[in-house]
C-alpha cells in the first residue's frame, strides 16, 4: 500500500479480534463508555493542541481511534476538543479523571438558554445531541443569552441535567450515547465572551480533527475488503481489485490532505493569514467525499455478505454513514464558493 505511516497502515489496517453478534444499544453504550473512561484515565487522550507543532500527531491519534471504533472516537474527540477550547479561551484545564464533552449543536427548534442571575449563570431548556451524556463528567455547552450565543462549562453529574428518554434511536453511532438532555436551573461557568467559541481559530482546526475521525472510520470499512481476500474468503478478482485500487488512491489522497492541513495549522495557529475557514471547508468536504466513495466501492466489491455476517463491518458502515452527516454538504460547498469569489468573509 502507498499510505503514509504518519497516519495509518492504510486499507489493510483492521482491528483484531473474532467477530461477535450485535450487542444491545444499552450494552453498546456501556462498552464505549468503558473504553472512553480507560483512554482518559490512562492518559491516552493527552494529545498536542492544534498549532503546537505536533498537529500531525493529533490527527494521527484521532484517525487511529476512528479505525478502532467511531463511537469511541466521537467521545474521545469531544474530550480532546474541550481541552483545546479551554486552553485557547484561558479556561481551567480538565482535572485528572474528568471526562469532557462539547455539546454545541443548534438545530431548528427550542434550545438552551443562559440567564445571568445572582452573580452566576443558569442554563435551562433542551440541548440536542449530548454525546456521552451518561459517561462525561463535564461538558462545554453553547446556549443563547441576552448577550448572544455563549459557551459555558457545566457538571454533567448534576441531577438537573436529565437525558430525554427515547430521543436517541440511532442504529449508526448508537454507542455514542447522544440523546437530547433537559437542563433545569443548571449552574454554569462562562468560557470566553459572547461569540468567542466560533471566532477563535481553533474552531476551524477542531473541525478538521473530526474529519480525521471520519477517515479512520473509512479505513476500518476498507479493511474488510483486504481482510476477506487475505483470509481466502473473497479472492480478489479483477472487479474487486479495481475497487481496492480506487479505495487506496482515495485514502492516500485524504491522508495527504490532512497532513498538509496539520502543517499549515502549525505554521499559522492563530490564523493571521486568514485561511483557516477555507482550509476547514476544503478538508472536511474532501474527506467526506472520500469516505462516501469508500463506502460505495467496498459495498460494490463485497456485496451484502460482510454487511450481513460481519457485525463489526456492519457497525462500521452504519456508524460512518451517520457520523459523516456532521458535514453540512451543499451548505458548506456554497459557503466555500462564496469565499472563493469574495462574496463571503472568513469567520
Amino acid at each position: 500500500m502507498t499510505t503514509d505511516a504518519t497516519f495509518s497502515a492504510g486499507v489493510g489496517a483492521r482491528p483484531g479480534g473474532p467477530p461477535a453478534g450485535p450487542p444491545s444499544p444499552a450494552e453498546r453504550c456501556r462498552t464505549v463508555a468503558r473504553r472512553f473512561t480507560a483512554l482518559v484515565d490512562g492518559g491516552d487522550l493527552r494529545l498536542p493542541f492544534p498549532g503546537e507543532g505536533r498537529t500531525r500527531e493529533r490527527f494521527r491519534a484521532l484517525a487511529a481511534l476512528g479505525r478502532e471504533d467511531l463511537c469511541v472516537a466521537r467521545l474521545a474527540e469531544g474530550h480532546v476538543d474541550a481541552a483545546a477550547i479551554l486552553h485557547e479561551l484561558d479556561g481551567p484545564p480538565p482535572e485528572p479523571g474528568e471526562r469532557w464533552g462539547v455539546w454545541a449543536a443548534h438545530p431548528p427548534g427550542p434550545g438552551l438558554t443562559a440567564t445571568a442571575r445572582g452573580g452566576g449563570w443558569w442554563l435551562n431548556g433542551v440541548k440536542p445531541y449530548c454525546s456521552g451524556v451518561h459517561s462525561c463528567t463535564h461538558a462545554l455547552v453553547t446556549a443563547d443569552s441576552d448577550q448572544g450565543r455563549r459557551l459555558f462549562a457545566a457538571r454533567v453529574g448534576d441531577p438537573a441535567i436529565a437525558p430525554v428518554p427515547g430521543t436517541w434511536q440511532a442504529v449508526g453511532m448508537a454507542g455514542s450515547d447522544s440523546p437530547d438532555a433537559t437542563f433545569t436551573e443548571v449552574p454554569a461557568t462562562p468560557v470566553g465572551d459572547a461569540g468567542s467559541y466560533l471566532r477563535r481559530p481553533g474552531f476551524q482546526h477542531g473541525g478538521i480533527g473530526v474529519a480525521a475521525c471520519w477517515l479512520g472510520g473509512a479505513q476500518a470499512v476498507a479493511a474488510t475488503l483486504v481482510a476477506g481476500a487475505e483470509a481466502g474468503h473473497r479472492p480478489l478478482d479483477a472487479h474487486a481489485a479495481a475497487h481496492l485500487g480506487e479505495v487506496d488512491v482515495l485514502l492516500h489522497a485524504a491522508e495527504s490532505v490532512l497532513q498538509r492541513a496539520a502543517d499549515e495549522i502549525d505554521e499559522d495557529p492563530l490564523d493571521r493569514l486568514g485561511g483557516a475557514r477555507m482550509r476547514s471547508l476544503r478538508v472536511r468536504a474532501l474527506v467526506e467525499k472520500v469516505c462516501t466513495d469508500v463506502l460505495r466501492h467496498v459495498g460494490q466489491a463485497t456485496g451484502a455478505e460482510p454487511l450481513c455476517h460481519d457485525a463489526r463491518h456492519a457497525r462500521a458502515v452504519a456508524d460512518l454513514t451517520v457520523y459523516l452527516r456532521q458535514h453540512h454538504a451543499e451548505r458548506n460547498h456554497a459557503e466555500l464558493g462564496l469565499l472563493l469569489t469574495g462574496q463571503a468573509e472568513e469567520r
